[in-house]
């Protein structure tokens, strides 16, 4: 795994994730509650082609995070890794939806079970 951000760089790029996951929790729950009339019937507000809008959007939402370098692994819940390094190990800074900032950080071979938490200092 390539580094790619140092741990200033990630959390300079929080704000405006926090602004996209806002958007991407929005957009899954309106999407959720279309597929769940469609499911019984009935028809979504805005029909199919709102539901088909959303999907789009979704995407579009998604999209950005890959375009930046950014490892998109889930979005419900949202859970977000930066390829980096951490003391000359490769490392991904890790990002969780409802934290407010960039925290923790896990070793690129552990996956999310072997998250820590960033020393105070990086």
């Amino acid at each position: 795994m390539e580094a790619h951000f140092t741990t200033a760089q990630a959390r300079a790029l929080i704000p405006e994730l926090l602004q996209r996951a806002e958007a991407i929790v929005r957009m899954r729950a309106d999407l959720a509650d279309a597929q769940v009339a469609l499911r019984r019937g009935e028809q979504p507000a805005g029909g199919v082609a709102e539901v088909k809008s959303l999907e789009a959007h979704l995407q579009e939402a998604i999209d950005w995070f890959a375009e930046h370098g950014i490892d998109l692994k889930g979005i419900a819940p949202l859970i977000v890794d930066f390829p980096g390094e951490l003391d000359g190990e490769a490392v991904l800074l890790c990002w969780l939806e409802g934290e407010t900032a960039l925290d923790w950080y896990h070793p690129a071979g552990t996956g999310f079970m072997g998250r820590r938490r960033l020393p105070d200092s990086r």
